[in-house]
């Protein structure tokens, strides 16, 4: 009857046990599946992909739940089990130690039996009293003997007691560990909530970004109107470009009109040999002259990107080529001479290339890190008036030698600002070819 009471009795606690545990498992497979839901969605906002996500992570969660608790289970039971085999290897200790005493109860009945039977027989036989008496002191010998023994017996049912005790402390010790457990399924519903924390930091994060590209969105209409203005600046030097080679074209034709004018002078006049060699002279400062101009025009159109100049009246097509202007090429030949450019200023091919792809801003970034010590604050205007970063400034410099030297020329790494030392040099030519040319065509206007 104890042990069908014990066995209903671990039943229902195992029941009880069964029944926490599922609810605890199904708390956890929820939680779960919200946190991998909403993961999953704050990056793409994909629902079919978060929710896929949620139910793998939900059936991950339960299956290890599922396989922790049995493992737990398991080894419950087998505690459990060794504790009833000691419980049943106790009772059947006490089962025989009852037994032993009910034989020593009936082993006493009997000897008292039979001393009620040798009392009788003292009546009959008085010589066998002093043996009778004998053998009941022996008796009373082994009687406590068997008292002994009782003792001994009552001992092992008080350590029967203990080991009682020791199943309390056992369960006692479980109650703990489900205690424990508790504790961990607190710290994590804490882990639960500082991630929703990062959440909304994540959400933040987006609302910022946001923000970033609808500032985006507004610069765009300036920086297209920026685009349309340098396009249409792009057709005026064109249209430039094709009324100096027109100016370039009128010049040959009227330098041929000259030679044709100075053939027929040798044969009309062949004793005025000093004029002729007077007009020798007009000759070859011409050819100067054109040499000159081709110059001027390969320099304006390496600097078209830099400057939009106004466009000069092209009126040397309407000049009769016998009524050639010999005193305005002699003071063009002078201002020639007289100019103050230095020669030693030529740089090699790829820089007058560079210096033709060059931008007029981007000149003045040059002149900028060359010039000044600190060179950001003047950078920083000239973005801003370009609609830009200086960053971008730079970089666009350093990709633009990058394809036409072959290599960079402005420092980045350094604390502010500069140019290599292997090319300021040229860089500092440039500057002054540019300022030099610019200066020409102001005087020219």
């Amino acid at each position: 009857m104890r042990a069908t009471y014990s066995d209903n009795l671990t039943t229902l606690k195992n029941s009880n046990m069964q029944s926490v545990m599922i609810s605890n498992r199904f708390i956890l497979v929820i939680v779960a599946f919200s946190v991998s839901f909403g993961l999953s969605l704050v990056p793409s906002w994909d629902f079919n992909k978060a929710f896929l996500t949620g139910v793998i992570t939900a059936a991950t969660i339960y299956t290890t739940a599922l396989f922790i608790d049995k493992r737990r289970r398991n080894y419950e039971m087998f505690v459990l089990g060794s504790l009833r085999k000691r419980i049943k290897d106790m009772e059947g200790l006490k089962a025989r130690v009852v037994r032993e005493v009910n034989q020593i109860q009936e082993h006493h009945n009997l000897l008292y039996a039979e001393s009620q039977q040798l009392q009788n027989q003292v009546a009959e036989s008085r010589n066998q009293r002093d043996s009778l008496q004998r053998e009941l002191r022996t008796f009373a010998g082994q009687k406590k003997q068997l008292e002994t023994e009782i003792s001994s017996l009552q001992t092992e049912i008080n350590n029967l007691h203990n080991n009682q005790t020791e199943l309390n402390n056992a369960f006692s010790v479980l109650t703990a560990e489900k205690r424990r457990l508790e504790s961990n399924s607190n710290v994590s519903r804490a882990e639960i909530a500082q991630l929703q924390s990062q959440i909304s930091q994540l959400q933040q994060e987006k609302q910022e970004l946001e923000s970033n590209l609808t500032l985006l969105g507004r610069l765009k209409p300036q920086l297209e109107e920026k685009l349309y203005e340098l396009r249409i600046t792009i057709q005026e030097l064109e249209v430039e470009t094709t009324q100096k080679n027109q100016l370039l074209i009128a010049t040959k034709t009227e330098r041929e009109n000259i030679q044709v004018i100075l053939n027929s002078s040798q044969t009309q006049i062949a004793e005025q040999k000093v004029e002729l060699e007077q007009l020798q002279g007009q000759v070859s400062l011409l050819q100067e002259e054109r040499d000159s101009l081709q110059n001027q025009v390969w320099e304006l159109l390496q600097q078209l990107e830099t400057f939009n100049p106004e466009p000069l009246a092209d009126n040397s097509q309407e000049e009769d080529p016998e009524l050639f202007p010999f005193s305005e090429i002699m003071e063009t030949s002078a201002i020639i001479e007289n100019s103050d450019v230095n020669t030693s200023e030529n740089i090699p091919e790829e820089w007058a290339i560079f210096l033709e792809n060059l931008p007029g801003y981007e000149l003045q970034v040059l002149k900028a890190i060359v010039d000044q010590d600190n060179p950001n604050a003047a950078i920083k205007k000239i973005a801003e008036a370009n609609i830009t970063m200086p960053n971008l400034l730079i970089d666009s410099i350093n990709e633009r030698a990058n394809d036409t030297i072959g290599e960079l020329i402005i420092n980045t790494d350094s604390e502010s600002l500069e140019v290599y030392p292997e090319n300021i040099n040229h860089v500092k030519k440039m500057i002054a070819m540019h300022e030099n040319l610019m200066a020409r065509h102001g005087s020219s206007n």
